[in-house]
């Protein structure tokens, strides 16, 4: 996740079944083993940025964002279907002019009415080149977006002119072109309301932040944890069933594992490759393991000017024969990876995108081939490479050291694939999002909103805010937007697909395999699942 340059398109959501159900329980310190009744502790990582919705593109501080804020719509946790949250309706005759009508009773939690405004004000601060904010280009799409944001130079004008109030609970969108299914995106928390305390004590808004979601913030410690709590005055229908839920930060998930067999924690929701041997043992059916849009790719730095020259797409095919996925996925992560065969997610379904033949040979091991590809395209830049990747979650050293050891053995030439592991989350994606990297690094990538759009645009579309290889084709480009401009959903899966194949020849990044959520939880807490994105459904769990 997250973060793009998102198009004007978007293929009807996707049915996707991922409920899952169990159980565990919590402490008011985060702990597990009693204090205050009905507190969630959870394992949890630092984000990398302040919780402002449009600058948030990234899980951990998506997980706050998501109990802290409700949009205009809502996934459904089970299905993905975008559901209306806030909006009472989205109405449009034309798939280019939409009217947005509110629902009754909406606020913040600190009173304030939730309004037009308060989304026209948010979206409009989130577009403006000068606040710097990581999704500006989710607003892409509203006509007047150039005008305060434009690619250089100071902006023309401080809002859109496609955003328009036209009275406390109602106002209109005008889109640059049509786009039949803009509504399904707004549930994606970029699109997110503001109350005006974040505009006139910016400061102690990041502070402590104010929402309109079912839970509050009590406090926050960077590198310890926050702890949200149950707002009882929540106008939604999804109101907490506990108390509150304590994010406890930990550098590393197999001591929050400990933690958790030891009572001292509730749920963990990233369960390590050293554990999974045990986990099924050790929690029973208090273990979650279900497919999710998730993938995980290696992205090169194509503007790295060794890895970016011509004729490099051979030595990244070489790399890709290079992985025995099967082998890795078996050893390390057991049930819980597949090996990628295109650059989506089969949680997409086919009707959704999922093509399984799209990455083809590239995606196979053939280590004979790989040499033969590497050698002939003159090696690997100086003869070696880095893997980079944050450790503090998802078993990533142990990948990375697995995909070294199965290059290095394919090419014979010792240990030229090495590995340059981060400790912290936040500091991989600083200096990933800086374009610091001079080799190969992991790139997960957890949906916005199930569709096929979501898996290319935002990362190989030329400028998008999370190509963070620098990926530029203008024929990849040329097939997205002709994808964006059509209405017919079959036809436009297609053209994404056709741009898909533009991402096999070049391989701007290399397809590892699709992630399963998984968790693991105490028995003092019930009703667990986790969402079609892999997120805990904090707001269902309930501590007996």
């Amino acid at each position: 996740m997250r973060g793009a340059t998102h198009a004007q398109w978007a293929a009807c959501a996707v049915a996707v079944a991922l409920a899952a159900t169990a159980c565990g329980g919590g402490s008011d310190s985060g702990g597990g083993g009693g204090g205050a009744a009905g507190i969630v502790s959870s394992s949890w990582g630092d984000p990398q940025n302040p919780l402002e919705p449009a600058n948030t593109n990234e899980v951990q501080g998506g997980k706050v964002l998501d109990m802290l804020f409700r949009g205009l719509k809502r996934y459904d946790a089970k299905t993905g279907e975008a559901r209306d949250m806030v909006a009472e309706k989205i109405e449009t005759t034309d798939s280019q002019n939409f009217t947005v009508t509110l629902k009754d009773g909406w606020k913040f939690s600190n009173d304030e009415p939730v309004t037009a405004q308060s989304f026209v004000d948010a979206w409009n601060y989130a577009a403006d080149v000068r606040n710097k904010q990581n999704n500006a280009t989710f607003f892409a799409s509203i006509v007047g977006y150039d005008d305060v944001h434009p690619a250089s130079g100071e902006p023309k004008a401080k809002t859109m002119s496609g955003l328009v109030v036209k009275d406390p609970k109602t106002f209109t969108v005008a889109l640059k072109s049509k786009f039949s299914t803009w509504p399904q995106t707004l549930g994606y928390q970029a699109f997110s309301p503001l109350p005006k305390a974040f505009f006139t004590d910016h400061s102690g808004w990041l502070n402590k932040p104010v929402g309109n979601g079912p839970y509050t913030v009590d406090s926050y410690t960077k590198g310890t944890g926050m702890k949200l709590r149950k707002w009882d005055g929540y106008p939604g229908q999804d109101k907490a069933q506990n108390g509150g839920v304590d994010l406890k930060v930990y550098t590393d998930n197999n001591t929050a594992y400990t933690d958790l067999i030891s009572g001292n924690l509730d749920l963990v929701d990233d369960v390590p490759a050293q554990q999974l041997k045990n986990v099924k043992n050790d929690l029973g059916d208090r273990y979650i393991n279900q497919p999710a849009l998730i993938i995980q790719t290696l992205t090169f730095p194509l503007y790295d000017p060794q890895w970016g020259k011509e004729g490099m797409d051979k030595v990244r095919r070489g790399i890709s024969m290079a992985i025995n996925r099967e082998e890795i996925t078996e050893q390390i992560f057991r049930e819980t990876r597949t090996p990628a065969k295109d650059w989506t997610s089969p949680a997409l379904g086919d009707k959704g995108g999922f093509k399984s033949t799209l990455c083809g040979d590239a995606c196979k091991f053939n280590p004979a081939e790989a040499k033969k590809l590497i050698q002939e395209a003159g090696g690997l830049p100086g003869g070696k490479m880095t893997l980079t990747s944050n450790v503090d979650t998802g078993s990533h050293r142990d990948w990375m050291e697995a995909v070294c050891n199965s290059v290095n053995n394919a090419l014979g030439e010792g240990p030229v694939c090495t590995v340059n592991p981060i400790g912290t989350f936040a500091d991989f994606r600083n200096q990933q999002s800086a374009f610091k990297l001079t080799g190969p690094f992991r790139s997960g990538w957890q949906a916005d909103y199930p569709l096929i759009q979501n898996f290319l645009q935002p990362l190989y579309y030329t400028g998008a805010s999370s190509n963070y290889g620098k990926f530029s084709s203008p024929e990849f480009d040329k097939l997205v937007d002709e994808a964006n401009q059509e209405s017919d959903t079959a036809k436009a899966v297609g053209k994404f697909q056709d741009a898909e194949k533009v991402l096999a020849e070049q391989m701007p990044s290399i397809p590892l395999w699709y992630q399963n959520g998984s968790a693991g939880h105490s028995e003092r807490i019930s009703d667990v699942a986790l969402n079609q994105f892999s997120v805990p459904v904090y707001n269902e769990i309930k501590v007996s």
